[in-house]
């Protein structure tokens, strides 16, 4: 067991508005029902952008961003139980609800009033380690790679997004956007049995998208505009962006009967004009997803099972004292995910 009351570590933290800096803090003590895990692959989201713009309402000031992660059991609490092992790989759930709530009793903890998240409201795995409640942990199978391991959280958000499409086999399904959460949800939405086509203003990303089962694939402008009313369009819409254009454009791709989902994450002041006779007239579905329930063992079991090569998605690796040169990739979107392996 370590000590970890001297220790000190590099992390990558929210500071001030408009970016993320790298700072040194303790090595956390492991509380009663947690566990230290020693972080080995922490991926970087477009909420880690938002939370830096302050545009995340609910991130706590200063806190230590990385709720993509995975890592190595270091130590356990001696008062936790859990089945998890000292050396185990785990990838984390970061949503931590109070089990109390309105919400949390009727099956939709992931809309629960006083959520915790991992990386957003408490420090998360942007760090050599971290300790998490143990029930957030899920060990991962041995013939996975922590940086496979990593994706577990994003892919789990998808497995929620595709379950509200309720996708059919042979469904015309449109991916706008094909950033890593793109590419998972083209790559859920194939296995399915869709006919996915997607609008994608990146080449490099319109490649990848093929690489993961799209069988159609556009440039924004490009794709011909329908009449849902007359059977054009698309079954199933998916918007992977998050911005109000492509929101819009998602509920005028839609056939009529068709199902939008809003996947991407939009700022807080964003409208979309939409005509609600429009959805009247084509009886639209438009639902949305936030965060993940119940679909971080389904989505280990997704990275596991052989379908897809995952590596793919990642295109970049920095060690977390190369953050600042890692952040610029990110923002410049000349990668698809990018993994930090703290040193």
């Amino acid at each position: 067991m370590m000590s970890t009351s001297t220790k000190k570590m590099t992390v990558a933290s929210w500071q001030k508005i408009g970016a993320i800096d790298l700072i040194t803090k303790d090595v956390p003590i492991v509380k009663p029902g947690e566990i230290l895990v020693k972080v080995a692959a922490s991926g970087i989201c477009g909420t880690d952008l938002h939370i830096s713009r302050g545009e995340t309402p609910h991130a706590s000031k200063k806190v230590v961003i990385g709720h993509e992660f995975s890592g190595y059991v270091e130590e356990i609490h001696p008062e936790t139980r859990t089945p998890i092992q000292v050396g185990d790989l785990v990838a984390v759930d970061p949503n931590i609800p109070c089990q109390q709530c309105t919400f949390c009793r009727n099956d939709k903890y992931h809309l629960c009033i006083d959520l915790f998240c991992i990386g957003v409201t408490i420090d998360g795995g942007m760090s050599r380690y971290v300790s998490i409640p143990a029930r957030a942990a899920i060990t991962i199978p041995k013939h996975i790679s922590p940086e496979v391991a990593a994706l577990a959280e994003p892919l789990s958000c998808v497995v929620h997004g595709v379950d509200q499409g309720k996708i059919k086999t042979g469904d015309q399904v449109l991916v706008i956007g094909s950033g890593p959460i793109g590419l998972m949800t083209i790559a859920l939405a194939s296995l399915h049995g869709g006919h996915v086509t997607v609008i994608e203003p990146n080449e490099m990303r319109r490649q990848e998208a093929l690489s993961f089962g799209a069988s159609d694939v556009y440039a924004p402008g490009h794709l011909p505009a329908v009449d849902g009313a007359a059977g054009e369009g698309y079954d199933v819409v998916f918007e992977c962006v998050g911005r109000p254009n492509t929101c819009e454009d998602a509920v005028n791709y839609a056939k009529a009967g068709g199902t939008i989902v809003w996947i991407g994450v939009n700022k807080v002041e964003d409208r979309v004009p939409i005509s609600p006779f429009d959805i009247y007239r084509k009886e639209l579905t438009i639902t949305s997803t936030y965060t993940n329930p119940f679909g971080i063992d389904r989505a280990v079991k997704i990275l596991g099972s052989g379908k897809v090569d995952w590596n793919r998605l990642i295109s970049h690796t920095f060690k977390i004292s190369e953050f600042d040169e890692a952040w610029q990739v990110f923002l410049k979107g000349t990668g698809l995910k990018i993994i930090i392996k703290p040193e």
